[in-house]
């Protein structure tokens, strides 16, 4: 073990690390645990996945939309080696637009933001007993919030499924 939170084990170079999550009795788990464990991490991993799946999306729209306006310009101008850059650029642009259709960015960056938002959403519902949890007892409303919660998440899943084989198989 490294640390208190995870298991570490290194069969070669790799180090991969595995959560540890603490053994509890059948529905022992209170709302407060509930969010700092499972609500407030998703929370932070739909973020820092959008912000770089935006960011890569963004870089690459950039660089193949200035590179694409560039070519056009460069085989008009009589100059040393600029059928080279052309070339160049053009390269650039296939390999840019290739990676994005393996990887998808700017699907995943709406997908996770959007996630986050519900996830954000549905504890502003609960903590304010609103939507469909008003009216509710105290138990059913955690259980139906557990449920929105992980039926958000199970639904991003897919989602995200979905848009890395679907894509990729309708090209092959």
């Amino acid at each position: 073990m490294s640390n208190g939170d995870t298991e570490t084990a290194s069969p070669s170079s790799h180090t991969v690390s595995y959560p540890r999550l603490p053994p509890r009795q059948f529905a022992a788990m209170n709302p407060e645990e509930y969010i700092a464990e499972r609500l407030n991490e998703s929370l932070v991993w739909y973020d820092k996945s959008a912000k770089r799946n935006k960011s890569w999306d963004l870089r690459m729209s950039a660089v193949t939309v200035i590179s694409g306006a560039l070519v056009p310009v460069l085989i008009n101008l009589d100059l040393p080696y600029v059928n080279l850059g052309a070339t160049v650029l053009s390269l650039i642009i296939v390999l840019f637009v290739s990676f994005e259709s393996v990887h998808h960015f700017r699907e995943q960056w709406t997908n996770y933001r959007s996630t986050k938002q519900r996830l954000r959403n549905e504890y502003f519902l609960f903590t304010t007993n609103e939507g469909p949890y008003a009216k509710m007892d105290a138990r059913d409303t955690f259980r139906v919030f557990v449920e929105r919660i992980e039926g958000s998440i199970e639904a991003e899943n897919a989602s995200t499924l979905q848009v890395m084989t679907t894509i990729n198989e309708t090209k092959t």
